[in-house]
């Protein structure tokens, strides 16, 4: 077992379709997902609606996301300035390999070659777990889910339930054959009782907490004003690796930011409804820097880009970085329910997925990025669900439009001509020319063996020549055999025809 194996693509080399094609063969994937994501929509809706004023406070938390977006500079430093006057130590990462390489250097730096990790979406999105592995030092998943998955060495489907894909028997297996690899075997005669199940990974996991010298994690907000960083969770283990080991490395997004205690209000009470359906989260952890004789003594707080100044730049797409990782999107999203998460080749997966990463790394990059705009039916489901209001539908039809520029090909024929038509009206004298030189091809069309209107006027149809075959399934008017302007021109304006015409 590779032990440290989260974060690659499951295809790689393969676009959406090609992907989603593959999942939807799979009937027993397509049954766990159904189950799972049905089970977590009917929760969500049943504590939302308890709340009669819910759409007002989706509208705080899309305020408070766009409002720090927006001063980001200036809560990035604030935020900076508050954790080191807190004892805290503040790196800045450009990217995945400047982020691994620092907290690689911590792990060495103490002598450890084992590190317990809160999960994390950040250091999936940059590998940690497999930069570590090549240091030679193991980083330890402590959420039940990842756990599930890093022992079956699997992928996470799901942004909130990595394991979603997994069923309890499925599970029970894996702690079966797997557990002993990796530590503290599974009780003899494990069933698949979720109490059960439960109860060997915390076993399993209780010698790692209490010899871990090191440990890893993410935020999900991080408060300017105090340099205070926020994490919720279900299960506790976050709790266990945010407080006994002595040494704490924290990788943040630089969009997790919020300017002060009071902006974390809205977000702590849409965030737990939106994403487990519980009106609020078992424990929410919170630390500024280091305070003495009261857990780690050493804080490291990675500060994350990776493309996500590259995102904020984007006019349309920069309400993406407002994602608080709820996931609720993936709930509701009919083609994520049939194919499941590993069809869309990230740890992000889902509508957000199918966004952030076009975003994070750019369209025009590989064919399984840009693939990703077009997975979805545009049915706005994620929208009316998001608890920060991201508009995924108008940000994917503006990836869309994108892709398709990245991939138009500079001297494809409809390229050519629509650049030969933007120099032609840019200029009247140029516009003058070619409207003379139109009316001859008229003339000229017109003697060709056109079908002709009463009148003499040539019909929309095919024209011969090099135009024929895309005319083959379109009506092309032959141009006029007098321009407007020089209609305009021989009768003052149209004075003298309608002159004659009264005359007449």
């Amino acid at each position: 077992m590779s032990g440290t194996f989260v974060g690659m693509p499951a295809f790689p080399s393969q676009t959406f379709p090609e992907a989603a094609r593959a999942a939807l063969g799979n009937p027993q994937l397509r049954h766990n997902m159904a189950h799972a994501t049905g089970t977590i929509r009917a929760k969500r809706a049943a504590v939302v609606a308890e709340l009669p004023e819910w759409e007002e406070l989706r509208l705080v938390g899309a305020a408070v996301k766009e409002s720090a977006l927006r001063s980001l500079d200036r809560h990035l430093l604030e935020l900076e300035e508050q954790l080191v006057a807190n004892g805290a130590v503040v790196h800045w990462a450009r990217d995945a390999a400047e982020a691994c390489a620092i907290v690689a250097e911590v792990a060495r730096a103490h002598g450890v070659d084992e590190v317990v990790k809160v999960k994390s979406m950040a250091t999936q999105e940059i590998g940690l777990n497999e930069a570590l592995a090549a240091e030679g030092i193991a980083a330890w998943e402590t959420d039940l889910a990842e756990l599930i998955v890093q022992l079956g060495d699997d992928l996470p489907s799901h942004i909130l339930v990595p394991a979603i894909h997994r069923n309890r028997a499925e599970i029970r297996d894996i702690f079966r054959t797997r557990m002993a690899a990796a530590g503290r075997p599974a009780p003899e005669g494990l069933t698949d009782d979720p109490a059960a199940l439960a109860g060997a990974a915390r076993e399993h996991l209780r010698e790692k907490f209490l010899r871990a010298k090191v440990a890893v994690s993410g935020a999900n907000f991080a408060v300017a004003e105090t340099g205070t960083l926020v994490v919720v969770e279900s299960e506790g283990n976050g709790r266990m690796c945010l407080t006994l080991p002595e040494v704490l490395v924290s990788v943040v997004g630089i969009e997790k930011v919020l300017p002060t205690w009071e902006s974390l209000d809205p977000m702590l009470r849409l965030l737990p409804r939106s994403s487990t359906g519980e009106r609020m989260n078992p424990y929410t952890s919170t630390w500024t820097g280091v305070t003495p004789g009261d857990g780690p003594q050493e804080v490291h707080v990675v500060l994350l880009d990776n493309g996500r100044t590259n995102a904020l730049a984007d006019q349309v797409g920069r309400q993406a970085l407002r994602c608080i990782r709820c996931s609720a999107c993936l709930n509701v999203c009919p083609v994520y329910e049939r194919t499941g998460g590993h069809a869309y080749g990230s740890v992000y997966p889902g509508p957000i997925g199918a966004i952030l990463n076009p975003l994070l790394k750019g369209t025009g990059v590989d064919e399984q990025t840009d693939s990703l705009p077009y997975a979805s039916t545009l049915c706005g489901a994620c929208f009316e669900v998001c608890p920060v209001r991201i508009d995924i539908p108008e940000v994917l039809v503006h990836l869309r439009s994108k892709v398709v520029d990245a991939h138009r090909p500079s001297r494809k024929p409809e390229a050519l001509a629509m650049r030969a038509a933007s120099y032609t009206f840019s200029d009247a004298r140029r516009l003058g020319r070619v409207e003379k030189l139109s009316g001859l091809v008229g003339r000229v069309l017109g003697r060709v063996g056109r079908t002709t209107l009463p009148g003499g006027r040539p019909a929309a149809g095919r024209i011969p020549g090099p135009g024929a075959a895309w005319t083959a399934a379109r009506d092309l008017p032959a141009p006029p055999r007098e321009s407007f302007r020089a209609w305009w021109r021989r009768t003052s304006g149209g004075q003298d025809a309608a002159g004659e015409e009264d005359a007449s």
